[in-house]
């Protein structure tokens, strides 16, 4: 199959061009128009397909719920919005809720499904701060404990590939260093750490920021925060929340101009009320939480933000129309940034001969007009 467009995002810009795709994998690029294209976007941009690392859920289905049939509703629609490759991300709850749902990641994932590629699992808490909890639940918050991991990552037939821990709470790094040496990306989040704090974090092993400006200590010119410490260690990558709520558009172009083009990645971190209409309430860790207008979700008993139901192509207009983010930049925070990330750039997050053949193409106004993942196009659900 080989697709053409005038706006193809090669070697960090649009061009002319056509994509040859063949058993899941891009095998050429030529000139646009020299091959005889079976599809043709016209001036419609294509892009490497959005990878999505902190997500909860969506459409009713929450990774804690441990349903199969839930997960596999969520990888197989969620590409109506570009994504085509993610990491199911729990949240902070009892041991036997959270082993319960890495098994369930782990069978959907061994049995086959369809649709956007589950990279692995995003294990957020239990290893967190009381104080930056956020909306997770504060009973089920622990120290973290690298034999307890192990069980987790037992459970989770070795899927969890990033982690979030409030670092300054594991005593001598020793969980973030076992992380590290097995491969795990180790994020720093839900934390009351100091810019120091996370320079030791980084020293033994962390690789990332969670949600960076929510659920940490803040910035302020005498004591620099975690924010401080994600501004300056330039080598970290952070990831933030693009829907304009959590984090305002002048504060997105802040941090992309602190963290440049190459360590700022864009999350979702959307909830199981994604797709839900505003009013909607549903229980988020154990907490009820409300949908909106705007598409925020917030706790009902104190009010407080608790996640979002963006969707990445609505995050990617918002970085570029309102952050005034670089387009560079803002493409490759959700794509060739959380590859890189997750070490798996060499197949996923740019469009070049060899790497699979996972493609967004987006219409002027940024609407998905289709999606390919491994080759395969996609949209509502189905399997063109």
């Amino acid at each position: 199959m080989i697709i053409q467009s005038k706006k193809v995002w090669l070697a960090d810009q649009f061009v002319e061009a056509q994509i040859e795709v063949m058993n899941g994998k891009i095998i050429n690029v030529y000139a646009y128009g020299e091959k005889k294209a079976d599809v043709d976007y016209g001036s419609s941009r294509i892009l490497p397909g959005f990878i999505d690392i902190h997500c909860h859920g969506a459409y009713g289905f929450d990774t804690n719920d441990a349903e199969e049939e839930g997960l596999r509703n969520w990888v197989r629609n969620i590409v109506d919005e570009g994504v085509t490759a993610l990491l199911p991300t729990t949240i902070t709850q009892s041991s036997e809720v959270l082993t319960k749902a890495l098994k369930n990641v782990a069978k959907v994932v061994n049995d086959g499904y369809t649709g956007a590629e589950i990279l692995g699992i995003h294990f957020e808490g239990p290893y967190l701060d009381m104080k930056y909890k956020g909306a997770q639940p504060e009973q089920y918050i622990c120290r973290p404990s690298v034999e307890q991991f192990k069980k987790y990552q037992e459970a989770a037939d070795g899927l969890i590939k990033y982690i979030t821990i409030a670092t300054e709470t594991d005593e001598d790094f020793a969980l973030t260093r076992y992380c590290a040496e097995h491969g795990v990306v180790v994020s720093i989040g839900h934390s009351a750490a100091a810019s120091g704090d996370a320079i030791q974090a980084f020293a033994h092993g962390a690789r990332s920021m969670t949600h960076v400006y929510n659920g940490m200590a803040p910035f302020n010119h005498r004591m620099n925060g975690l924010v401080g410490a994600a501004f300056c260690i330039k080598s970290m990558y952070g990831e933030i929340i693009c829907d304009g709520n959590h984090s305002t558009p002048a504060a997105l172009h802040q941090f992309f101009e602190a963290k440049g083009p190459h360590y700022g990645i864009m999350v979702s971190d959307a909830l199981m009320a994604k797709g839900a209409p505003a009013g909607s309430r549903f229980i988020f860790g154990g907490n009820e939480i409300e949908i909106y207008p705007d598409g925020s979700a917030h706790l009902t008993s104190t009010k407080g933000l608790a996640g979002s139901t963006l969707c990445i192509n609505e995050g990617l207009r918002i970085l570029i129309e309102e952050a005034l983010v670089p387009v560079d930049t803002a493409i490759n925070s959700c794509t060739k940034n959380p590859a890189a990330c997750l070490r798996i750039d060499d197949r996923k997050g740019s469009i070049k001969v060899g790497m699979d053949a996972d493609l967004v193409v987006l219409d002027r106004d940024y609407k998905v007009l289709q999606t390919y993942c491994m080759g395969n196009a996609m949209l509502g659900g189905k399997t063109e």
